[in-house]
């Protein structure tokens, strides 16, 4: 028997024993009525060995993190969601029954407290339980305090885990709380609204990935969950919305790594006429803003490298990224031939049909991206990789839409939007003559979306930001998956097999 299931055997056996004494393991009747955090200020006036004045009782309930037992008191430390506080336990105030059973409570049992405040000997604040009770027994021994949860994996597996022992983890996941909290105060405070569109679509549009594929029994029709809700959003910019935003999944069928989650979240919000440069100022206010709400600074460290986020911002073009900071020359990058040229020469693989744009565009990424470490503004993206932007009306070889990249990896894509209807229809047309075997190019057309154009929408611009990597930003996050509380894994091997070793059924294990 391995460790692990002997002590899950005898924690099973505790909790029979403690059940023929009467004692229940999983109570709804306890309502605290107080925070941890609310008490711990109480204590600021108190000297050693001293009671709060007027002896007020207070009722808490949490998470029982450590437990220290003598003959007759024993001390543990219980944490709610606000913070951690110590209680002390004694016979004499309890009884003997209620101490005798308290004593053969663990650390991670879910407990609740009534009674005063007092300091100990040492000056620590503490509860002195008047009257303490059994809210839900734990089974599973917690990881050690010192150690916590060690295996990366096993932290991104078991959050609930994480969450109970791993200090950060729980300030990570409230900071993207905030951080979200403020997104929506930034836009709502600029007369946008929040609205809901569709996560299955008939045709999946508004990016370039491969979608993941279902199927609708009543209907009869094969459904994809959204990859971008950006067509929908512009509909409703027809319907005569100007301006909206939505927060919310998006779904691509594509590779798990440190930056790429399968289900990730998404900010996308359009203006009816606004270009992309009233974009690039509003996401430098409120990414700016942002951070210093949440950080308190602008000055941020992530993964060692120093990152000012005070505006203003750089702004480059491609064409100036490439030249500034990859060093290639501005002749070889006005001649189609000499771009693609060179984008071979660095060994990039281009499809045949592939223009000058895609191999300016490729050369960018190998080249230029993880360079840009402060906030820089990327525009003048070759039309040939730009479906939904507006042509630029001075070089119709490139579009007016820009990137956002921070510390080497793209924030957010924005664009003033393609509004003629004829324009899309044949950026569609040629996107899916030209898609070849490209899994991420849906073959099929969105004719509802060109029908939608075909009513008029007003000049408008529209952006989306990727969250979770706005969250890693702000947070310090190396991996993605720090900041999804629940992020996608393979499957845990062994995890239905493991026996029950009290009685042979299965249960939930760890190999």
């Amino acid at each position: 028997m391995s460790e692990e299931n002997q002590t899950l055997v005898q924690r099973k056996e505790k909790a029979d024993s403690l059940a023929k004494l009467g004692v229940k393991l999983y109570i709804n009747s306890f309502k605290p009525t107080n925070k941890v955090e609310e008490l711990l200020p109480k204590g600021e006036g108190l000297q050693p060995q001293e009671a709060e004045p007027g002896g007020r009782v207070y009722s808490v309930a949490g998470r029982v993190m450590a437990m220290r037992k003598f003959g007759k008191a024993a001390f543990c430390t219980v944490a709610d969601s606000s913070g951690q506080i110590q209680v002390y336990v004694k016979l004499d105030i309890l009884g003997d029954e209620v101490f005798e059973t308290f004593k053969k409570w663990d650390i991670g049992d879910i407990v609740g407290i009534d009674g005063p405040l007092f300091k100990t000997k040492v000056g620590e604040l503490s509860i002195q339980a008047a009257k303490i009770v059994m809210i839900s027994k734990s089974l599973r021994p917690l990881p050690d305090k010192w150690h916590g949860l060690t295996d990366v994996e096993t932290r991104y597996r078991q959050r609930y885990v994480d969450l109970i022992v791993t200090p950060e983890a729980r300030v990570t996941f409230r900071k993207r709380v905030e951080i979200i909290r403020l997104v929506r105060e930034h836009l709502n405070t600029r007369n946008f609204i929040e609205v809901e569109t569709p996560m299955m679509q008939p045709i999946p549009g508004g990016a370039t990935a491969k979608p993941f594929k279902t199927h609708h029994n009543a209907l009869n029709m094969d459904l994809y969950l959204r990859i971008a809700p950006e067509l929908y959003l512009k509909r409703l910019l027809v319907g005569g919305f100007e301006r909206v935003f939505e927060i919310n999944r998006n779904f691509r069928n594509e590779g798990l790594s440190t930056r790429h989650n399968p289900e990730f979240t998404m900010l996308e919000f359009y203006q009816a006429y606004a270009t992309y440069t009233d974009l690039i100022s509003l996401t430098e206010e409120m990414i700016s803003d942002i951070c210093l709400k949440v950080n308190g600074t602008m000055q941020i460290t992530y993964q060692g490298t120093d990152v000012d986020l005070t505006p203003p911002w750089t702004t480059l073009t491609m064409d100036q990224a490439l030249t500034q900071v990859a060093g290639i020359d501005l002749a070889i990058l006005a001649d189609d031939a000499g771009v693609l040229t060179l984008a071979k020469e660095k060994g990039i693989k281009l499809e045949d049909n592939a223009g000058a744009g895609k191999a300016k565009t490729a050369l960018f990424e190998l080249l230029v991206e993880e360079k840009l470490i402060n906030p820089t503004f990327i525009t003048s993206y070759p039309t040939e990789v730009s479906p939904l932007a507006r042509r630029n009306d001075e070089d119709p070889t490139v579009t007016d839409r820009f990137e956002l990249f921070i510390t080497g990896r793209e924030l957010a894509n924005g664009f003033s939007e393609l509004n003629d209807p004829r324009d899309q229809l044949a950026r569609f047309e040629k996107q899916i003559a030209d898609r070849g075997d490209d899994e991420e190019i849906h073959p099929e057309l969105d004719a509802d979306y060109i029908r939608a154009l075909e009513y008029g929408m007003p000049s408008a611009a529209g952006e989306g930001i990727g969250i979770d990597r706005l969250v890693m930003l702000l947070t310090d996050a190396p991996s993605i998956r720090d900041v999804i509380l629940f992020p996608h894994l393979k499957p845990e091997a062994g995890l239905h097999e493991e026996k029950d070793e009290t009685g042979g059924n299965p249960t939930p294990g760890i190999t």
